[in-house]
């Protein structure tokens, strides 16, 4: 196509194998070409364009001297693997990139055997590179074989506990491994904390700069006379400038740092490590995330995940909305509340964007905590920062918080601690997919005693929730949202604290009663508008809270209807599975109640937009119409009574 890069060099590599007789200069200009082809694919479906851009260089280099598939290539987060994919029998794909029936935006075992584990969230890779390697020398049987074990991690997700719980492990088992440390300084967020202090040390010093050798961390590549001196002159800087690496103390040979997008340096030192190592080695990387575009060097996140975008100019080519953002709704009246209260703080995990702390970070810094890739510790944090009388709200994606269940459960739940949860990204999220999806937070929370779990029906009751969660004292307390934008209500004035555990009716009606918690409220009342049409109005409820349970309006729908249907954004062992035992414990079942429980069903559902997500998961208006349409034994057009 005529908008499409010249790319013809990379139009003879179908897979890595074809790499294997180019030449460093051709390896050089594939990597140009393969920057090219990304920008340009990532341009037509949107994505995590600057993570990718930043490894090129690195991605030709390992793929053109390691043996993958057999060599196991692991991708940390793998935001970054667009280019991988390019590169291993994908590309006739690539413009498919996170859409329905389309390439997943991560590493997925299922989609390509050049992808030997997946990845979505962070620091994992270590972990299953040293899986591999034990895998491998315990004679361990893949159809691709079993070769070595490649960790490519970032400088932000090494800053989460799991990785140097794998590094401490590797280096005791003392496996031929390699890590790839690709310090960008920058993961979604600036990354923070000591360890990126250490980091930046340990290439800012002047004598790094100074002695060429070392800087490339080429001392091995030197002639025999002078290896040695190079090695004392290397441990002597690193003496000075750091007093040694941390990375040596946990049994990694380290090399580095050097200069991930030159192939002069990259491609010797791959090769001598590939060929000499026998222990674990983490090689130190220097890169620029957004590299060689433009428009994402100098973005705020560098291109971390953009929109469809003209690839001219950049500018990306989003759909206008007149609805405020879930997450803008939240970060605003946090901060509105902020400024009457000194009390109240936030902490987040590497997300303050994504979470919308940025402004509470911009207008209270010391009351606004990023702790990094570092969900169990940002739970515990909060816990003690209420223990110490202040009010924190814990922002994290549904889909991390699973990260700090067990600190949700035994520093915060057991000891009664009014930490606030505010719980982004609930239901499903479209294009991230299964691994992005907040479906089981409604489950894990609200199995817990004490736990207070509320869900917002519209941007509007968000607001309430939100000052309900301040005002709440008495033990833990979470309210979750989803992703986007809201419906277009108008947002209250003056919000409401709300009374814990009181749901809301919306309509009067009869035979069915429709029992709603969270966003799914607005198909509800497209399904009721259908229903209508064909002589059946049903009640309509909203929940509000899962725990606790609004037991009076629940018991009063239930007598005073044939059927109960609840519809949860949520997985099964949620709300409904709550309802169904407060039903069963009042003995409602044996009056002869209809009740049915609409959730997500029991699969992890794939990448597409929500709508379709919803769709696959029978969840639409459509579908709840047709629920009630069949418990209440009424035939649709077209269909026979049995």
């Amino acid at each position: 196509m005529s908008d499409r890069p010249s790319t013809p060099l990379l139009d003879q590599i179908s897979r890595p194998a074809d790499m294997k007789g180019l030449s460093d200069a051709q390896l050089v200009q594939l990597a140009h070409e393969l920057r090219q082809e990304t920008i340009s694919a990532v341009s037509t479906t949107g994505g995590h364009l600057g993570a990718g851009l930043g490894v090129v260089e690195l991605t030709v280099a390992l793929h053109a001297i390691f043996d993958t598939p057999r060599d196991k290539l692991i991708w940390d987060v793998s935001h970054q693997s667009y280019p991988h994919k390019i590169l291993t029998e994908r590309r006739d794909r690539i413009r498919t990139l996170r859409t329905k029936g389309g390439l997943s935006g991560f590493t997925k075992r299922s989609e390509s055997p050049y992808d030997p584990f997946g990845a979505a969230h962070s620091s994992t890779s270590i972990s299953a590179a040293l899986g591999f390697s034990v895998a491998r020398d315990l004679g361990g049987v893949v159809p691709e074989g079993l070769g070595d074990a490649v960790a490519v991690i970032g400088d932000g997700a090494m800053s989460a506990g799991m990785a140097f719980e794998a590094m401490n492990n590797a280096g005791h088992l003392n496996k031929r491994l390699f890590v790839i440390l690709n310090d960008n300084e920058m993961s979604i967020a600036p990354p923070v904390g000591a360890l990126s202090s250490y980091l930046s040390r340990l290439y800012a010093e002047e004598p790094f700069q100074e002695l060429k050798a070392v800087a490339k961390g080429a001392a091995s590549l030197l002639p025999e006379p002078f290896r040695e001196g190079a090695k004392r002159a290397k441990d002597m800087l690193k003496g000075m400038a750091v007093g040694g690496t941390m990375f040596e103390s946990l049994g990694f040979s380290y090399i580095g740092p050097i200069d991930g997008h030159d192939m002069d340096q990259l491609l010797p030192v791959l090769r001598t490590v590939k060929a000499r190592a026998r222990g674990p080695i983490l090689i130190h990387v220097l890169t620029k995330k957004g590299k060689g575009y433009g428009p994402a060097e100098v973005a705020r996140d560098k291109g971390h995940a953009t929109a469809k975008f003209n690839m001219v100019t950049g500018e990306q080519k989003k759909a206008p909305s007149n609805a405020p953002s879930y997450t803008g709704v939240f970060g605003d009246e946090l901060v509105k509340l902020a400024a009457k209260d000194d009390k109240i703080c936030a902490v987040t995990a590497a997300m303050p964007d994504g979470t919308g702390l940025a402004l509470m970070a911009e207008r209270y810094p010391s009351r606004c905590f990023d702790v990094g890739i570092a969900e169990q510790h940002g739970v515990t944090f909060a816990a003690a920062l209420a223990a110490g009388g202040m009010k924190p709200f814990c922002a994290m994606y549904s889909t991390f918080l699973q990260r700090g269940y067990d600190q949700v459960v035994h520093d915060v739940a057991i000891q009664r601690l009014p930490v606030r949860f505010a719980i982004d990204r609930a239901g499903l999220v479209g294009a991230d997919g299964a691994t992005h999806a907040g479906s089981f937070d409604i489950g894990f929370m609200s199995n817990l005693p004490g736990m207070v779990v509320m869900a917002a029906a519209d941007e509007a009751e968000l607001v309430h929730m939100v000052h309900t969660a301040a005002a709440h004292d008495e033990g833990p307390i979470a309210f979750r949202y989803p992703r986007g934008e809201g419906v277009g209500v108008d947002l209250p004035e003056v919000p409401q604290v709300l009374d814990i555990g009181k749901g809301r009716m919306i309509q009067e009606g009869k035979r069915v009663a429709l029992l709603s918690f969270g966003t799914r409220l607005g198909e509800v009342r497209k399904a009721a508008e259908a229903l209508a049409a064909k002589g059946i109005t049903p009640t309509i409820a909203d929940a509000r809270f899962a725990k606790p349970l609004d037991r009076e309006m629940i018991l009063d729908l239930a007598e005073n209807h044939e059927a109960l249907i609840t519809i949860e954004e949520g997985a099964v062992g949620g709300f409904g599975s709550h309802v169904a035992q407060l039903l069963a414990d009042e003995g409602v079942f044996d009056a002869g109640l209809k009740y049915r429980s609409m959730v997500l069903p029991d699969t992890f559902i794939d990448q597409a937009s929500p709508a379709d997500m919803y769709e696959t998961a029978a969840m639409n208006a459509p579908q709840i119409e047709a629920k009630v349409l069949e418990v209440l034994g009424v035939a649709q057009i077209g269909e026979k009574r049995a």
